[in-house]
């Protein structure tokens, strides 16, 4: 009796840690995967930070890239704890993955926060930030990122290309008889910002603002996602988005599911604490 039932321990020991093992490989790959939407964010997505006056937006990027960094360290961490069977590393491995739960938990509860009040934002600082610090000394962001947002949105002007006449480049005179910057334009080429006719610049396509706020809201989905989702959550939206894309539905309202797997990692790490018997060091 006493030797089956020490087989049996070893042998639900043995199982516990490759689930572990497991876990942890697919733990290291959803890292990776966060650690990379971060930077994504922060390198390809982040030339309109400048435009925003809250920091929030730029605050999740950041907290995407440590908690990757954290669940990558994490998986190596957990596979040598478990095929170690050191119980120390094992407690500093479910420690790890309380931080990376919190980590997940701030990152998407700041983006939906944020995306619950960017358009109030816009609306109250877009306006007067493209106005008052286009083409001004030490605002070299601002020029570069409302050249490049009115060109790749085909839109002119925060509301409508009238609210270039509140610009303080074009009221200085230095604009070069300029009433819009050339970036308003269909087909840009020096100087042809003097002419705002229809089909000359941007102006039937409407203001910038709507489509900046929809180009922001829509990476708060995935950085919202991606925190909320770290290790393969499932994450249902309630309308609208490709499946495991979509954080909010309409009203941004979150449907979605625990980081099970997480969790799962937890039970299994608790277990084969459990199982493991006191070493000798």
């Amino acid at each position: 009796m006493g030797e089956f039932g020490e087989k049996t321990t070893t042998c639900g020991t043995i199982c516990l840690k490759y689930l572990l093992f497991t876990f942890n490989c697919c733990f290291w790959l959803a890292g990776l995967a966060v650690m990379a939407v971060g930077i994504w964010t922060l390198a390809l997505k982040s030339d309109y930070i400048s435009l925003l006056a809250s920091g929030t937006y730029l605050a999740t990027a950041y907290i995407l890239v440590v908690a990757g960094v954290v669940v990558m360290v994490t998986g190596v961490l957990g596979c040598c704890a478990t095929f170690k069977e050191r119980r120390d590393l094992l407690r500093l491995y479910f420690t790890l993955l309380l931080v990376i739960f919190l980590l997940e938990i701030i990152a998407g509860a700041l983006a939906y926060v944020y995306y619950q009040q960017l358009n109030a934002e816009l609306k109250d600082n877009l306006k007067d930030t493209m106005t008052k610090w286009y083409r001004q000394p030490g605002h070299e962001g601002v020029t570069s990122a409302v050249d490049e947002l009115q060109q790749e949105f085909h839109c002119c002007g925060s509301n409508n290309s009238q609210d270039w006449r509140d610009s303080e480049w074009i009221r200085s005179g230095e604009a070069g008889g300029r009433v819009v910057p050339d970036s308003c334009c269909k087909t840009v080429v020096a100087g042809c910002g003097q002419r705002d006719h229809a089909s000359n610049i941007y102006k039937v396509e409407g203001g910038c603002i709507t489509k900046l706020e929809t180009f922001i809201q829509e990476h708060l989905r995935i950085i919202g996602a991606v925190g909320l989702g770290i290790a393969c959550v499932q994450v249902r939206a309630r309308q609208g988005g490709p499946a495991g894309t979509g954080t909010w539905g309409a009203g941004g309202h979150v449907r979605s599911r625990w980081p099970r797997a997480q969790v799962f990692g937890m039970i299994f790490t608790c277990c084969l604490y459990k199982s493991l018997k006191l070493e000798h060091y």
